[in-house]
């Protein structure tokens, strides 16, 4: 089983969690586009659903299939979320940011009653951190929130680079209008104090590390799809 198959196998046992009539808010990344795949064709059979896309390029897939979606105003409140992740510990604590829509990620997943976390095996790590952490920042004050992020870090005993992300000849932007940092920590032994720290940083718009919001983890793998409970 290659990689897409893996995904496809989460995306399938992610769907059997959602329910005729639910609001739903709908993930960014190569997984979660699996999932849309899948969710079309229960839509195009008649099955009802309103989804709340998380980034653009979701919207996108999402119109060109045939996904009925509102926005976030319209549906304030949401039944389930599902997601990938670009890491996830046995706690289900998260990594996310990798396709630069964490902000609206977050805000989508905390709105929601429930959020389903789908990826394949390669994204289950002891210990967060070998992916590089995105921190989605505000342009103004770009230099001093690196300084900030820099001396927050090391006060909690984190190393490594701090990179502006790139896209093609310039700065990546989010749909938000913001840049992101990415930080290279290699391990957050305490995510929890990392991310508390993060958010006393004005110049940080919000940051990828999703703690204590994912109910469930469908990870996936050559023998199929298992799913993944909490364990704090």
């Amino acid at each position: 089983m290659d990689a897409r198959e893996m995904k496809i196998k989460a995306a399938a046992a992610a769907l059997a969690h959602v329910e005729h009539g639910m609001r739903l808010g709908i993930g960014t990344g190569s997984t979660a586009e699996e999932f849309v795949r899948l969710l079309a064709e229960k839509v195009a059979d008649g099955f009802k659903v309103e989804g709340v896309p998380t980034s653009e390029r979701t919207a996108r897939l999402c119109v060109e299939l045939g996904v009925p979606l509102k926005s976030l105003d319209e549906l304030p409140e949401l039944d389930l979320t599902i997601d990938g992740a670009d890491e996830l510990d046995a706690g289900l604590r998260l990594i996310k940011g990798g396709g630069g829509a964490l902000l609206r990620e977050k805000i989508v997943a905390a709105t929601s009653a429930r959020m389903i976390v789908i990826a394949d095996e390669s994204k289950l790590v002891e210990t967060l951190g070998a992916f590089a952490l995105p921190i989605e920042v505000n342009m103004f004050g770009l230099v001093s929130t690196r300084i900030a992020i820099e001396k927050t870090a090391a006060k909690l005993g984190l190393t490594g680079g701090l990179t502006l992300r790139q896209s093609g000849d310039g700065d990546f932007t989010t749909d938000g209008g913001h840049y992101i940092i990415d930080a290279s920590f290699g391990r957050i032994p305490d995510a929890e104090a990392l991310s508390s720290a993060l958010n006393a940083i004005p110049g940080v718009v919000e940051h990828g590390l999703f703690l204590n919001m994912a109910a469930l983890a469908i990870i996936a793998g050559p023998a199929g799809a298992r799913e993944l409970r909490a364990t704090r």
